[in-house]
């Protein structure tokens, strides 16, 4: 597990990183008014349906559901049930597409409706978003492909397949000039690399003899059943979507800049949530629903333990970063070209509101699993949609006192409930078992976070001081130098504390699969079963 979960993880950091190369030539280039606004929606959109009908609630349900026809009857049973569905999603898709490109402009008048006092910028939104919607079709299409992969344990191309879209896009920026604007070259490349990335997914799946192809007879007792776990896992994903539509729908109705704001913090936000949280999310429910297919107990919930105690681990340092320098974090990857000091502040101050979200954010996807892995989608479900009601209820409240920091502040506050809730009742319920490891290596994060914390505020100064003499490039050294000394303090603490903590190398075999992990090796194998 360990391997799997270290080359999702590095994958989806390369698409991080590309994905930041992309959003800081879109900051140089659109800025954060106007243009950047209405770029922003049309880019969110298709987005929030995938994340609704792809993604988190299509897993949930497809991964139990084709791993059990393939243990039962075989891959050529795995790969009708799988064709089914691609037939299923592609006639509802295009249906879909073709009632958005008809009624755009109401489309965005429901989910934008603070464009439409501005003119110009509803007429650009509608424009672009009609370019960009397509991307849906096809990401639909390799949701399900990576579905199939991920339950065969071959993680690669699916992992790989978010890089394509930021490449793309970085391509069509670079050569903006040939499109009326360089909002018209970002949507054509969104659209484009949702073509890449079917096409990388398809073509692995059929070097494995296993794509998907038309079938006149979609709905079985197999079809049947997936709609019926899929139901439930949709209305719980979509909760969490329909927070971010939220974002959106509110984020409108601020002065221009408003949504390129929330974009841009959530950029960073978003780069600890996919790799440590969507790559154990990922890796996880796989592993435990295959643990207690087989009666293994104890290695579902010591996978489950080591995975949350990683990511607590990883994600302890951004939480720092966020709440202790978001300024310096903000101007240091986006002061360029049209985008301004004042829109890095404004960006800074949702980032902090953010930052107090971050570590549930990452735990959420692993304590969901402790359903899913016994494919019980109604639970996660309930608790999402109580954490959605509460999230966008504060939404309401603080948008107009705190613009765009107020929406983040409310989509924290959501996270921390939402992961409450889902712990509290897995635990009653005998699904998750926190035990001593996972509690001490927590503790040990916890110092080594805090005296982290007390370095940046110590050094924020003199950084700033050295780096005034700079003729070049401030900003930059500046955000790097206080990064990498709290990433030697926090790590330098961290290992003291595990070391101190009695924290062992890991027995058998799980040990030397964590040994072999590369990157978080040394982390791991501080990692033992409590004795």
């Amino acid at each position: 597990m360990y391997k799997n979960l270290f080359s999702v993880a590095v994958l989806t950091l390369l698409s991080r990183a590309t994905g930041f190369v992309r959003d800081v030539m879109l900051a140089a280039v659109l800025g954060a008014g106007l243009n950047a606004d209405a770029f922003v929606v049309a880019f969110r959109l298709p987005n929030h349906f995938r994340a609704i009908f792809g993604e988190g609630a299509f897993n949930a349900a497809y991964v139990p559901c084709y791993s059990q026809i393939l243990a039962k009857h075989g891959f050529e049973a795995g790969r009708y049930f799988a064709s089914q569905i691609f037939t299923l999603l592609l006639g509802s898709q295009i249906i879909l597409l073709i009632l958005a490109l008809i009624f755009m402009p109401q489309f965005i008048d429901l989910l934008a409706p603070g464009f439409r006092a501005d003119p110009q910028k509803f007429s650009l939104a509608v424009t672009l978003t009609r370019i960009t919607f397509p991307y849906l079709l096809f990401i639909t299409l390799v949701t399900l492909q990576s579905g199939t992969l991920n339950a065969l344990e071959h993680f690669t191309a699916a992992a790989f397949a978010p890089v394509l879209l930021n490449v793309v896009m970085i391509l069509f920026l670079a050569v903006a000039f040939l499109f009326p604007s360089a909002g018209v070259a970002a949507a054509v490349g969104v659209t484009v690399s949702g073509v890449a990335q079917f096409l990388l997914t398809f073509f692995a799946l059929h070097r494995m003899g296993l794509h998907e192809h038309f079938v006149p007879h979609v709905w079985d007792a197999e079809v049947k059943h997936f709609f019926l776990v899929l139901g439930p896992a949709i209305i719980g994903s979509a909760g969490v979507q329909l927070a971010l539509f939220a974002d959106t729908i509110i984020g409108s109705m601020l002065p221009t800049g408003g949504v390129s704001s929330i974009y841009y913090a959530d950029r960073i936000y978003q780069l600890p949530i996919g790799v440590v949280g969507i790559a154990a999310g990922t890796v996880l429910l796989p592993e435990m629903s295959r643990r207690l297919a087989g009666g293994d107990e104890a290695g579902a919930y010591y996978a489950q333990n080591r995975t949350m105690a990683l990511s607590v681990a990883i994600a302890a340092p951004c939480f720092v970063a966020f709440i202790m320098i978001p300024e310096i974090i903000m101007r240091g990857v986006f002061l360029h070209g049209a985008f301004t000091e004042s829109d890095a502040l404004a960006s800074a101050a949702v980032l902090t509101a953010y930052g107090f979200g971050i570590v549930p954010i990452v735990l959420i996807r692993s304590a969901v699993a402790s359903f899913q892995s016994i494919g019980d989608t109604r639970t996660p479900m309930f608790i999402s949609l109580l954490a959605v009601a509460v999230n966008v209820g504060l939404k309401l409240l603080l948008f107009r006192p705190f613009g765009a920091a107020g929406l983040a502040a409310a989509t924290a506050t959501g996270a921390w409930i939402n992961l409450l809730l889902l712990m509290g009742v897995a635990t009653r319920q005998g699904l998750m078992r926190l035990d001593w490891v996972f509690g001490k290596s927590a503790a040990a994060t916890s110092v080594a976070a805090f005296l982290s914390a007390i370095f940046a505020l110590l050094a924020t100064w003199p950084a700033a001081e050295l780096c005034a003499r700079l003729p070049r490039f401030r900003n930059e050294i500046e955000l790097t130098l206080l990064l990498t000394g709290g990433a030697v303090v926090y790590s330098l603490v961290l290992g003291a504390g595990l070391y101190f903590s009695g924290l062992g190398p890991a027995p058998g075999a799980l040990a030397r699969r964590a040994q072999q992990s590369g990157l978080f090796a040394g982390l791991l194998r501080r990692f033992r079963v409590s004795r």
